[in-house]
């Protein structure tokens, strides 16, 4: 192979493939990365999905690593809770923690992009190609054929591994899929969302507390709210397409005034544009992309959405993602001389995990729309934090154990079980004390 060949091709330059290409540029490895969009340092952002996304401390400790995580946090906005708004309009926080310090980050993904590109291209052996969309994959070779966006070109790049970082429509997972005993799903939900905003006050001030994830809970949808940078906020309708209050009952501005009226009334004075904004901005889908193998032999592997895109309920997919390169930088590390080796080892240690926090995503979503109202939701995280408080060496909530700690997240998982199971058997023990001390006292009275 040509010594001008790179030791890494990173096809996406996405958030996953723009870490990884730090992560390898760091270790002094020849990196390029390809992607098909023009580059967001010129064009401005053109991402399609959220403008901001929630970074929490697994992204934090990626971030760390490759000594970005202070440079990115000047830019985010900590949510230290969640701030419940009823149909009524009423208020109430529920704070995600019983740690001030623990905080969900709100970051601009676009922004984020940027800072990871520029990083990236600081070292000398990475180079980023945009506008390079990717046609094919020749696995074994390896092998990429791109088209240039602006001539309408294509060529063939020689590579001595391929990352696929491009994301949940992955054509390098495509390509992996037509082999033989590779697995390949993508389920959809049955809610769509769609994106509106907050903007400021007059005066220039968030019109909403900046420091709280606002969520307005219905029953089956439900709609949240991030702030930004700018003092605006996003706001995410997670809404059935079809059957009662989804998005089929709004065909027009006049059926979308009334439902906000009836639903979301509090939000109305603070969304000049929301009728234009709803009429405008495209209803999108949700899904869970699970597939295995990530890796062909010591060629190709796959990363963050590509292998394992979730729906946003825990607010972990790019936090996940990032996971995934710190955790393939340390395989390849330890066993450069054997890729196949280290790819090996990265999916066994990442896709127990990727299924776990898709499984928590989708349950939490039920959570959110539909219990983090409810008198016995508030009652039983009021008891996780008392437990917490007092016996933090042996009870952590596993909202916890996933958004402020490393945990892998299948450990976090086993934990919540485990403890649930204890405290279960403590209750049915107290349950089993205070009858025997009623039958006593009730023997004694005789």
């Amino acid at each position: 192979m040509d010594e001008q060949t790179p030791a890494f091709t990173i096809v996406g330059a996405g958030l996953g493939g723009a870490l990884m290409a730090n992560y390898l540029g760091r270790a002094g490895h020849r990196v390029d990365v390809y992607d098909g969009r023009p580059d967001p340092r010129a064009q401005g952002f053109v991402g399609g999905r959220s403008i901001n996304l929630a970074l929490s401390t697994r992204g934090l400790t990626s971030l760390a690593d490759v000594g970005l995580a202070d440079r990115v946090l000047e830019d985010a906005i900590p949510m230290r809770g969640r701030m419940m708004h009823s149909a009524r309009g009423e208020l109430s926080f529920q704070p995600y923690s019983k740690d001030p310090n623990d905080a969900i980050n709100s970051v601009s993904r676009g922004g984020l992009n940027i800072t990871l590109l520029n990083a990236a291209e600081e070292y000398r052996n990475v180079r980023l190609f945009f506008d390079q969309k990717l046609m094919d994959v020749n696995l074994d070779a390896p092998a990429v054929r791109l088209q240039d966006q602006q001539s309408g070109e294509e060529r063939v790049e020689q590579a001595r591994v391929v990352i696929g970082a491009d994301g949940a429509g992955s054509i390098v997972r495509k390509v992996m899929a037509e082999r033989p005993l590779f697995s390949n799903s993508v389920e959809f939900l049955e809610h769509g969302y769609k994106e509106l905003t907050i903007p400021p006050t007059e005066a220039g001030e968030f019109a909403m507390e900046p420091s709280a994830l606002h969520i307005w809970p219905r029953g089956g949808f439900m709609m949240i709210a991030l702030p930004n940078k700018d003092r605006s906020f996003t706001c995410t309708c997670f809404w059935p397409f079809k059957g009662e209050n989804s998005f089929e009952r709004v065909p027009d501005r006049a059926s979308v005034q009334a439902f906000f009226e009836k639903e979301f009334r509090d939000t109305i004075p603070l969304m000049p544009t929301l009728l234009e904004d709803f009429e405008q901005n495209p209803t999108s889908p949700l899904g869970t992309v699970r597939c295995y193998p990530w890796r062909h032999e010591d060629k190709v592997v796959l990363l963050g959405d590509a292998s394992h895109a979730i729906v946003p309920f825990y607010g972990q997919g790019m936090n996940a993602a990032f996971e995934d390169c710190r955790a393939l930088d340390a395989r390849i590390a330890e066993s450069t001389d054997d890729l196949e080796v280290a790819f090996a080892r990265y999916e066994e240690d990442r896709k127990i995990n990727a299924d776990t926090i898709a499984d928590l995503a989708l349950a939490n979503f039920i959570e959110m729309r539909d219990h983090t109202g409810s008198p016995a939701f508030l009652r039983r995280k009021r008891f996780e934090k008392t437990l917490h408080r007092l016996l933090p060496g042996w009870y952590k909530p596993l909202y916890n154990m996933v958004s402020f700690s490393n945990i892998p997240y299948a450990e976090a998982r086993e934990i919540a079980r485990r403890q649930a199971m204890q405290i279960r058997f403590v209750g049915r023990l107290i349950q089993i004390a205070l009858v025997l001390i009623i039958v006593l006292v009730i023997g004694m009275t005789l």
